[in-house]
């Protein structure tokens, strides 16, 4: 378990990432060369802390591109699966890491390093051994598929001063709904990530999206 001033130093670290927007792209790269001109628009657009998902080959050397020519970016790893992983991303120079859901050992990992990981949950079960565990940040995934607004609503009584960054199936429609939640910090979603936008390398509508989404307000039913 996280001594009591590593969690909530962790905590605090994880909470200025979730409050520089209202959402956080999760992005998925084929070709490293899209690393730098994808990021550029977004950050310009807005969305200054970025997900890059390690579910391609060139996903580190993305990341570790992204953090060593784009400094105004915050770019963090998802899918985020094990220690290695978390020392892999760490070693790229990812700010955080997001995982879809916890293992024991990954826990434990994060316990001990300093890059700080956005544990996935989906249960009330899931939340509260991350809980015993010294985290108070989540991802809540896949969130659309796990219940959608109301299940997390449902959380927000029984697990006070938990917040979440709810990911998988929100698009433009449905954030508004997310971001009125007390318990919401944030959102994750690939809606302004088109995919034949980043294959015709068509970054200004990436920005134009970017803008959008930059716009959507938090808190609207607090």
């Amino acid at each position: 378990m996280l001594a009591q001033n590593d969690s909530c130093s962790r905590t605090a670290r994880i909470d200025a990432l979730f409050a520089c927007a209202p959402v956080i792209p999760v992005i998925t790269l084929h070709h490293v060369e899209d690393a730098l001109p994808l990021a550029r628009a977004l950050v310009e657009g807005g969305l200054p802390v970025l997900e890059l998902t390690l579910r391609t080959d060139c996903a580190l050397e993305a990341i570790a591109r992204i953090a060593r020519e784009l400094p105004q970016a915050r770019v963090g790893a998802g899918t985020v699966l094990s220690p290695r992983d978390l020392a892999q991303v760490g070693a790229a120079g990812a700010a955080f890491a997001i995982s879809p859901g916890a293992t024991e050992a990954l826990y434990a990992a994060a316990a001990g390093c300093e890059l700080p990981l956005v544990p996935g949950i989906a249960t009330a079960s899931e939340l509260m051994r991350g809980l015993e565990l010294g985290w108070r940040r989540f991802k809540f995934f896949p969130a659309e598929a796990s219940g959608g607004a109301a299940a997390l609503r449902g959380l927000a009584g029984p697990f006070p001063g938990v917040r979440f960054c709810p990911t998988g199936g929100i698009d433009a429609a449905r954030a508004p709904a997310w971001l009125a939640l007390p318990n919401v910090a944030c959102v994750g979603g690939s809606w302004m990530l088109p995919e034949a936008a980043i294959r015709a390398g068509d970054w200004t509508r990436i920005g134009a999206l970017a803008r959008e989404a930059a716009a959507l307000v938090r808190g609207a039913a607090r």
